[in-house]
């Protein structure tokens, strides 16, 4: 049980448009607080989904195969169940194999590419608990390998605005947390 002091809306309370998203997110991530918080913004909201993941996550320049997978190493990494409930199934949907979805806690696992490798370390650094963490020369080196300068700064926005995302709502206490939580 999510128990959070900031006040949610219900269901009946909200858009239409929010109405599907909260029933979208009950059924693949067995919650929807966020999207109930939301209701006291409908445009905050409209932003998050139709520019962030709409416009930038779905159809930015750097393959969505790849978002999926640092999205997923992200909310693994937070410890974020409802997150990983969904990140696993959009992941699956984006053509992200079983395998690689299952052992994504173990990045140096063989199953993994050398693209998958430097996104994952990018995710890593961009993450909640990357505090002194630098873009450093190999790890940039490896990325430009992949992806042009454009999807990388792509990749590392999306990443971090994801890790930012995770901070609010586990700060809010909008979520689940996994036994392996630090936060």
């Amino acid at each position: 049980m999510i128990d959070s002091i900031f006040p949610v809306k219900d269901k009946s309370e909200l858009s239409e448009s929010m109405q599907r998203a909260f029933d979208k997110s009950l059924s693949r991530r067995g919650e929807a607080k966020l999207i109930s918080a939301m209701g006291h913004s409908p445009a905050l909201f409209d932003w998050y989904m139709d520019d962030f993941y709409k416009k930038l996550f779905y159809e930015g320049s750097a393959p969505v195969i790849y978002k999926e997978l640092g999205r997923l190493r992200l909310s693994e990494v937070h410890g974020c169940r409802s997150c990983n409930r969904g990140n696993r199934l959009d992941a699956d949907s984006a053509g992200l194999s079983s395998v690689k979805i299952a052992v994504i806690g173990d990045a140096e696992h063989a199953v993994f590419d050398a693209a998958d490798k430097a996104v994952i370390e990018l995710a890593d650094l961009m993450s909640l608990h990357a505090h002194q963490g630098r873009l450093a020369q190999p790890l940039y080196d490896a990325l430009a390998v992949h992806f042009d300068d454009g999807q990388i700064l792509e990749l590392s926005l999306v990443f971090s605005l994801l890790a930012g995302m995770a901070h609010f709502m586990f700060a809010f206490d909008m979520i689940e947390r996994e036994d392996n939580c630090r936060l």
